[in-house]
């Protein structure tokens, strides 16, 4: 059998997650390469940057799947002496394909939310907030524990599911409290608090929440309880997901990897020596 082309992976994706259900404002698709080129292996991962980039070529890859688009912004040009243009260089110098899946896999059904659903072991029910012309797709996913649970064991079970990161995981709630129905949003969840609350959930998993939403949220009633994670471990399941969809192309002829390596940008952890701040 013939390798698979660039070409074939993109058809394979973008069935999988649709590009007209990204935003307006995305940019979802080919960045760089031939869609006539040939594909052994790929490597799928949530950023494109430097070090991603060096996996990719450590595993002689001919293509990256990413969900963080590289140049969401217009750009006018792409000079090599700046931080993303050296990226797009070092690219296409080494003969290595990039395609983003962004909002499209936040909405697909299933999508970013339903790998994190996944990896917590919910059964998904429905989105959070579903599209008007399509209430099975939307952003976020609503499911179930088989068994309650207190919610300082659901905060632990979040942890034990996601790649370690620094700061890690967090929960704001009664520690007490038994958490049966989950809100989960893949990425930067706070907008959709309020929605998280409408639904009636137990508790809501997200990413980047900020302080004065989720304060005045547990000052209201602290329902539901919160958990925040990193935005990058929010989205590394779905890359196991897309794994699936690009390994499937053309009888299984790609060799596809799933990048371990976090690319939070938060790297340090704060010290726990005598005299440092507990």
């Amino acid at each position: 059998m013939p390798p698979a082309t660039v070409g074939d992976v993109i058809a394979a994706l973008d069935a999988a997650y649709p590009r007209e259900l990204a935003e307006s404002w995305d940019a979802v698709g080919l960045v760089c390469g031939d869609p006539a080129e040939p594909v052994e292996r790929a490597l799928v991962c949530v950023d494109v940057v430097d070090d991603t980039v060096a996996e990719a070529l450590e595993l002689g890859a001919q293509l990256i799947v990413a969900h963080h688009p590289l140049l969401l912004r217009g750009v006018h040009g792409v000079p090599a002496d700046s931080t993303k243009g050296s990226v797009v260089h070092r690219l296409i110098r080494s003969g290595v394909a990039l395609f983003c899946a962004h909002t499209n896999a936040d909405v697909a059904n299933p999508g970013v939310s339903d790998a994190l659903a996944a990896a917590i072991g919910l059964t998904v029910e429905r989105p959070l907030a579903p599209r008007a012309d399509d209430p099975e797709t939307g952003i976020g996913r609503i499911g179930a524990l088989p068994e309650p649970e207190p919610f300082a064991a659901f905060v632990s079970r979040v942890g034990a599911a996601l790649p370690a990161t620094v700061p890690g995981v967090s929960g704001a709630g009664n520690p007490e409290r038994l958490i049966r129905t989950v809100a989960v949003s893949g990425g930067a969840g706070d907008s959709y608090l309020s929605a998280a609350a409408t639904a009636g959930v137990d508790a809501y998993v997200t990413a980047d929440l900020r302080h004065h939403p989720a304060s005045e949220h547990l000052e209201a009633g602290d329902v539901p309880a919160l958990v925040g994670v990193t935005h990058w471990a929010s989205e590394w399941p779905w890359c196991e997901q897309a794994a699936v969809v690009v390994g499937a192309v053309n009888g299984g002829t790609v060799d596809v990897h799933v990048s371990h390596r976090c690319t939070d940008p938060w790297n340090v952890p704060a010290s726990t020596e005598e005299g440092s701040p507990q």
